[in-house]
């Protein structure tokens, strides 16, 4: 069972909550030829669709601008991962090349439009929690340094923040040592379109990251679904 608490400050603006939780074994590699393949497609055919100005008008990343609204966090400042990729994918940048794992949790991203967050699962206390940061919350994001998490959708286990629909942190980031991978995708809109991606990244991660012991649990402002 993946332990995961909304809190209720988080509930009242953000009513419409969904987590789709993924945990796995996973062999961390560092570069897929064939993954590669599939994002590089995946690239073209948005660069070839996309402009800049379309991406915000994306389904779940519209939900998840308003929601940082409702927080108190203005998504132009901090934007959300999806928006970030999708903006750098349709400016004809491509995504970067981290490792088996990060790369195809980006590419359902780019592919869906939610943000996604990726962990090392041992380096997470069991019992996590699901709230708004606060003024002065410490945070190391990956490749961002310190990030300011107030107002912001935010992570916590018993030790701090480690993760936001802007940034994953440094203390819990995928490396070649992980093991357990825990992939939480964020919808601020209800279950719709959540499954699909759900299905997507379960594929993904059997095909290319040999994911075993594979559970996955949907967790909203209201129940718990354990498949």
């Amino acid at each position: 069972m993946i332990n995961i608490d909304i809190e209720e400050e988080l509930r009242q603006a953000c009513p419409d909550i969904h987590l789709s939780c993924i945990l796995c074994d996973v062999e961390v590699n560092a570069q897929s030829t064939q993954l590669w393949e599939q994002i590089n497609a995946t690239c073209d055919k948005l660069t070839a669709e996309l402009n800049v100005e379309d991406i915000r008008h994306n389904h779940a990343i519209a939900a998840a601008r308003k929601a940082y609204k409702a927080c108190g966090k203005d998504p132009a400042r901090y934007r959300l991962s999806a928006e970030a990729l999708l903006r750098r994918v349709v400016s004809g940048k491509g995504l970067y090349q981290i490792n088996n794992v990060v790369d195809l949790l980006n590419l359902v991203s780019i592919s869906t439009g939610f943000s996604i967050g990726g962990y090392d699962f041992d380096k997470i206390d069991d019992s996590i929690k699901m709230g708004i940061g606060k003024a002065d919350e410490p945070y190391q994001g990956l490749g961002r340094g310190e990030l300011n998490i107030e107002g912001m959708p935010v992570f916590r286990d018993s030790q701090n923040a480690f993760g936001t629909s802007t940034s994953d942190s440094v203390r819990t980031g995928v490396t070649d040592q992980t093991k357990r991978f825990l992939m939480i995708i964020v919808s601020y809109n209800g279950q719709q379109l959540l499954d699909e991606a759900t299905q997507l990244a379960i594929s993904l991660l059997t095909d290319f990251a040999s994911a075993k012991n594979v559970h996955q649990e949907l967790i909203s402002g209201q129940e718990r679904t354990d498949r």
